[in-house]
């Protein structure tokens, strides 16, 4: 292990970062710092993480000195620096090799991120690589909006998302939402127009929807070394997701699965691109055709990172080997089943259908192999602490009941 104090500094504060503090501090003792736009219950009271709030963190200009010149304090420290957003972890791929001169920033060129934030952009890749993703119409803003009415090639209901997620949430309206459903033309136009209006001015991908509730949806996440080698991968198989609107999508139960299938498919395209750096997929199974369709890759670990590091690949750890090159072996791939949430179980063995998926997780529970992100026994020390993670869970109840 490194002589040196290994310290993580982390943009953004909410449960991303938390995990990522949390994998740090289990395999290292280390104490992260996180800097955010807003104190977040996720990361306030911890002692494993400091938070610094920046009202301007997303101020290129600022954020970019602040950073070195945090590291110039920080000097005789191992740092390593992640984005747990997709506008901050763009922000570090666009300042990749400044910063690099002071932390560990494994990301991937500008010019490669332009092709895979943009999901128009991405699925072209997919179409050059054999990936298989839902059938998709592109829509602009200047796009004819009769096409919605019968020029689609598919039938409604349709999902509306836009194409590239951090320009889209720096136009704020009332009703927003990470993903839209409509059930038919009339919706669908209103939806486009509300998003155009807002400001958002690149282009919208509308998309077949794939049939089948959370239980289909699955996350693929992976960590690519410096010289663009698959190094880790972990298949979760999402069985409940958020319902609210912001959050829809957000997974709250997963449990590891591995399918060799899409599992070699994305590690092949992961290595032939040469990505670096932590990968993210998000991937539905398609019952009609039994395939596994690929929506989008995100540039940096998952909101639900905690998965991965709980079912035996510390994604710490990850980085730390990457750094020292030092692995124990050519690629380490989850092939056993372990069951993470970030909800009460009650809620997750109440809202999944199959009842024999059910029976397995109570299975797991019993032989320990369970974890919950913010229920970290070393950090509930703290009153406060304790207390928003108590509330936290216990407002899903509510949540669930109103939305699911």
């Amino acid at each position: 292990m490194s002589e040196k104090t290994i310290t993580p500094v982390l943009l953004g504060a909410e449960l991303n970062a938390y995990s990522v503090a949390r994998a740090f501090n289990e395999k290292f003792n280390s104490v992260s710092y996180a800097f955010g736009k807003v104190a977040l219950g996720f990361t306030s009271n911890s002692s494993i993480i400091k938070v610094r709030i920046v009202d301007d963190l997303a101020d290129e200009s600022r954020t970019i000195p602040m950073l070195i010149d945090f590291a110039r304090k920080h000097q005789n420290e191992e740092l390593y620096l992640l984005g747990c957003t997709d506008e901050f972890a763009e922000m570090i791929i666009n300042h990749r090799d400044e910063l690099g001169q002071y932390y560990f920033t494994p990301y991937i060129t500008s010019d490669l991120a332009k092709q895979l934030i943009s999901k128009e952009a991405f699925y072209t890749m997919c179409d050059k690589y054999g990936i298989d993703y839902p059938k998709t119409y592109i829509f602009r803003s200047d796009s004819d909006y009769s096409v919605l009415d019968s020029g689609l090639p598919f039938d409604y209901p349709i999902i509306i998302k836009p194409s590239k997620s951090a320009s889209y949430w720096i136009h704020p309206f009332e009703g927003m939402k990470k993903v839209y459903s409509a059930d038919n033309s009339e919706e669908a136009k209103r939806i486009v127009k509300q998003i155009f209006d807002a400001g958002y001015d690149d282009s919208l991908i509308i998309q077949d929807t794939i049939p089948g509730d959370d239980s289909k949806m699955y996350v693929l996440t992976n960590y690519s070394d410096t010289d663009g080698k698959v190094r880790m991968m972990n298949l979760g198989h999402v069985l409940l997701q958020e319902h609210t609107p912001k959050g829809m999508g957000n997974h709250t139960a997963v449990i590891t699965e591995y399918h060799e299938e899409i599992v070699s498919k994305l590690r092949d395209f992961l290595n032939e691109i040469k990505y670096v750096g932590f990968s993210n997929f998000d991937i539905k199974f398609d019952e009609r055709d039994k395939k596994f369709k690929v929506f989008e890759i995100n540039l940096r670990q998952g909101r639900s990172n905690y998965y991965v590091t709980s079912s035996g690949n510390n994604i710490a750890e990850c980085l730390y080997n990457n750094r020292h090159n030092c692995y124990d072996n050519d690629i380490s791939i989850c092939k056993s089943p372990f069951f993470w949430i970030t909800v009460p179980k009650r809620i997750v063995y109440k809202y999944t259908d199959d009842k024999s998926m059910v029976q397995r997780l109570k299975k797991l529970v019993k032989e320990g192999k369970s974890a919950s992100s913010l229920w970290y026994k070393k950090d509930l020390k703290n009153p406060k602490r304790l207390f928003f993670v108590l509330v936290h869970s216990y407002r899903y109840f509510g949540k669930y009941k109103k939305y699911h």
